[in-house]
């Protein structure tokens, strides 16, 4: 079994967004939630945001009881997810989603656009760790490592994770301000390779 890495800081985000209001009439919640995603799409295309770049990941409604004054209220929740190439534009995409009416973020996710690169690179690293291990084992039994005759790769769970490092990146909004930790971004491949021996 090998193992591979790669690391690069990221070089863009994806930010999640919501806006959910309450009440008793759904169809009041409802225009109240089309009111503040067409402001957001609005702001996000002023900002040129490409629409390939903005995507409706749920919306929902749901029915709540009220033991206390014995009615039912109603949730209406619609939710959005923004992926920024540029990273300098970060700060003014997040206040300009928050004047629009936005109620919650669920979060943001760093990503590289060098990220298939990597996992590549990451592959053969991987490869050339298990040759280097197959080695030294076999020395130890005076045999030499012969070809490769299957080679599997493992699925890592999750996806890249930021490791995050004290480099902080200015805002560009005044007063050169930190408000987002960039950190690195570790790829991982790994991958068993049995060889025969001579």
């Amino acid at each position: 079994t090998g193992e591979g890495f790669g690391r690069v800081v990221p070089d863009e985000v994806t930010i999640n967004i919501r806006v959910e209001n309450t009440g008793e009439n759904t169809k009041t919640l409802k225009e109240q939630n089309d009111a503040t995603i067409n402001e957001v799409l609005k702001f996000l295309k002023k900002m040129d945001i490409a629409d390939k770049d903005v995507r409706t990941e749920y919306m929902n409604l749901s029915k709540n009881y009220d033991y206390n004054s014995k009615t039912y209220t109603f949730a209406a929740n619609q939710s959005l997810s923004v992926k920024l190439h540029d990273l300098k534009k970060y700060e003014a995409v997040m206040k300009g989603l928050i004047d629009t009416g936005i109620n919650r973020i669920d979060g943001i996710n760093f990503s590289s656009s060098k990220e298939e690169s990597l996992k590549s690179e990451a592959r053969k690293k991987a490869v050339e760790n298990a040759q280097m291990k197959a080695r030294e084992y076999a020395s130890v039994l005076n045999q030499s490592v012969g070809k490769a005759v299957s080679i599997s790769e493992f699925n890592n769970s999750g996806d890249p994770r930021p490791m995050y490092k004290t480099a902080m990146m200015d805002s560009s909004a005044g007063g050169g301000e930190q408000t987002i930790a960039l950190g690195e971004m570790e790829i991982k491949s790994t991958v068993n390779v049995s060889f025969l021996l001579n």
